[in-house]
């Protein structure tokens, strides 16, 4: 694959950064969030997997070395470990970085709302990856949502990361069949117009990219190192949202649970300042090739 082209030149350019995501659908930053942020969000991460014993004793937490086999999103075992971090403080407050706001302040040319509905990812190196699919089925509300994958850590080319189909948004919403992974549906490319780009991250890089842009998980092939990453969706204000962006991921309790312990109140509840228009989540837009066994499963929300 080629690498990625590097924007970082465009930031102070609205009119060359929105051509250029017009182009390709992505943009790709170096060095740009606060690794401050970065570092808190990492270190507490990694706690939460020391308390619950999914890395090696002995080794540094840090090094996230495990030999563990791969717990699966939808485990039992990995909601417990998936509602701890989704509670945390941390991870919530660094959707609000100030790098990654001006920038999609200047992409978007109005005021932007960080959708609340942030997911965390661990990657074993036997975990499947995510096979390549569009985020909009998942969100919907507006196709101008964009979300920003940042690894927590340095990601070479053995730990995977993340591909995209440069230029794939631009026909709109494709059908998909039911595959392995995150969401448990993706697209057939081999039909698609576009270029597949990837690259090695460091910690601090940040990769953005359209609702419609077509991306997958690259494999983790190292022999004992877990990956972790987290996603965060953005849009304009004024543009409609749906309530399940407003609301935990997988909803499997409230916000009062997730905000209990925090320190500060700053980004609880933040977008009920706004008026936001609340746009209908339509089950139709899941327009499989292969008819699943159990269609009401199957069209339910599962990014």
């Amino acid at each position: 694959m080629k690498p990625f082209a590097i924007s970082n030149d465009l930031l102070n350019d609205p009119e060359a950064l929105r051509a250029r995501a017009d182009r390709d659908g992505y943009l790709f930053f170096k060095h740009l969030v606060d690794l401050n942020q970065l570092g808190r969000v990492y270190r507490d991460f990694t706690q939460i997997l020391v308390d619950h014993e999914w890395l090696d004793k002995g080794a540094d937490p840090a090094d996230l070395i495990s030999t563990k086999p791969a717990v699966v999103e939808g485990h039992p075992e990995f909601m417990e470990v998936f509602d701890d971090f989704q509670r945390l403080e941390s991870f919530h407050a660094f959707a609000h970085d100030p790098a990654i706001l001006s920038m999609l302040e200047t992409l978007f040319g109005d005021t932007v709302l960080v959708h609340p509905r942030n997911i965390g990812r661990i990657m074993f190196p036997t975990t499947p990856t995510t096979p390549p699919h569009q985020d909009f089925i998942h969100i919907q509300g507006t196709p101008d949502v964009w979300t920003t994958w940042l690894p927590l850590m340095d990601v070479p080319t053995e730990l995977g990361g993340l591909s995209v189909l440069a230029g794939s948004h631009r026909e709109g919403v494709y059908p998909i069949r039911r595959m392995p992974g995150a969401g448990g549906a993706g697209v057939e490319v081999d039909k698609i117009d576009g270029e597949w780009v990837t690259s090695p991250f460091e910690a601090g890089d940040a990769l953005f990219f359209h609702s419609h842009t077509v991306h997958q998980s690259e494999p983790n092939t190292s022999d004992n190192r877990m990956r972790l990453s987290v996603d965060y969706r953005y849009q304009a204000v004024s543009k409609p949202v749906t309530e399940g962006s407003l609301a935990p991921h997988f909803n499997r309790w409230g916000w009062d649970f997730a905000y209990k312990g925090w320190k500060s109140t700053q980004y609880q509840y933040y977008w009920r300042e706004f008026d936001l228009n609340i746009a209908p989540f339509e089950r139709s837009v899941y327009r499989y090739l292969d008819a699943p066994t159990d269609a009401n499963a199957a069209q339910k929300p599962a990014y």
